[in-house]
């Protein structure tokens, strides 16, 4: 099993199956010691990574960055292959949280540890992920960001009421409270998806000491640049993020950041995606066609002018009619990504109330089976009084 990645090494995650490839690093940023770990594994269910952000007093927060890595990778090798990547996911972060607890009640000097987490695990079908806490996954297809976890934190707590903008958030001082966390309490809340993608997405794994150090914009924009090779990106988030640390006086936090990408296409297909693919193509069409009319409305306007350079006026109201239509694209392009999110949060939530009803009626099935059982016995044994 590869032990944790707790260094600032750029590492190649060899992957046994084609079709993915996979960059890791880990910093130690302004601290006296790195508690953030990540892991990778390849299995019968598909590649694993997984990244922990350790919190905790003394040696407490490495140790239980560590755990939950090591028992996560543990039990998604020891899962059936038949179960469900979901639910192989859940037992393994729950596996990990139970772990840290016993740790932590048998050392003293380790009580109140506790770890985030992330994991994606990832074959032909689709991506799977889970988290907990405020360490975060994201999606990148082409140059956009097309789905991300929510951190569980008191800050996205306001975010999600309005009250705050995410960046605010992400400025604040209580950026670091989290309300989920491995450790906390022995039944632990996983969030999970399962995501479809397509040959050339990118999934980001991280801590918060990669997303609290720039906007979110930022980092969307470096995580696509298809001009670099995945590793070159990696090291240049990790390197960006360590001196804007710097800059800001130092004291900043660990860094770590996994970053895969796809090769193929998932046999696993969102139609919500195909529909918002379909939108945003449509969308941009009007874009341009809007853009081609104003055009010719100028050239048209100067006719009489062929041989003279458009006025900066021209110019000036062509760029603002332009940037307009860009910026209604982009608009509608974040509101469609935000109901594409809600749409495979509620996908989900359907097929959990789907396995609930198949947990039923097996119980059920099981039920009428003892029922069925007991008659026969009773009938039997009214035979025997007879």
């Amino acid at each position: 099993m590869p032990s944790p990645g707790t260094t600032s090494e750029l590492r190649s995650l060899p992957c046994k199956c084609a079709g993915y490839s996979a960059y890791g690093e880990s910093r130690i940023g302004g601290r006296g010691e790195n508690q953030d770990s990540y892991g990778f594994q390849d299995t019968i269910v598909g590649f694993l990574l997984t990244v922990c952000d350790g919190m905790g007093g003394g040696p407490g927060g490495k140790t239980a960055s560590t755990i939950a890595v090591r028992e996560i990778i543990a039990g998604v090798l020891d899962a059936d292959a038949d179960e469900t990547p979901v639910n192989i996911l859940i037992k393994a972060i729950r596996r990990a949280n139970l772990a840290i607890m016993e740790v932590a009640s048998k050392n003293p000097q380790l009580k109140g540890m506790g770890s985030t987490c992330t994991a994606l695990l990832i074959n032909e079908r689709c991506a799977t992920v889970a988290h907990v806490g405020d360490s975060r996954i994201y999606q990148f297809s082409n140059r956009a960001k097309i789905w991300r976890t929510w951190d569980h934190s008191m800050v996205f707590e306001m975010v999600a009421k309005g009250v705050i903008t995410e960046e605010q958030a992400r400025l604040s001082a209580q950026s670091n409270v989290i309300t989920r966390a491995l450790g906390m309490k022995s039944d632990v809340e996983v969030d999970t998806a399962e995501l479809s993608y397509s040959a050339g997405d990118r999934f980001l794994l991280c801590s918060d000491g990669i997303h609290g150090l720039m906007p979110e914009q930022e980092l969307v924009k470096m995580a696509t640049d298809k001009r670099m090779k995945l590793g070159q990106i990696v090291d240049n988030i990790a390197t960006t993020a360590d001196a804007t640390g710097r800059t800001c006086g130092g004291g900043h936090d660990n860094l770590t950041i996994v970053m895969l990408e796809t090769e193929i296409n998932s046999t696993l297909q969102s139609p919500m995606r195909k529909k918002i693919k379909i939108t945003i193509l449509a969308l941009a069409a009007f874009a341009l066609l809007s853009f081609a009319c104003n055009i010719l409305q100028l050239r048209g306007n100067n006719a009489g002018k062929r041989d003279e350079l458009m006025s900066q006026d021209s110019i000036a109201a062509l760029s603002d009619s332009l940037n307009s239509h860009k910026e209604q694209v982009a608009n509608l392009g974040e509101k469609l990504e935000q109901a594409n999110q809600k749409a495979q949060i509620m996908e989900e939530e359907v097929k959990n109330l789907q396995d609930s009803v198949k947990r039923l009626n097996s119980q059920k099935q099981k039920l009428s089976a003892e029922n069925d059982a007991k008659d026969k016995k009773i009938k039997e044994l009214e035979k025997t009084k007879k």
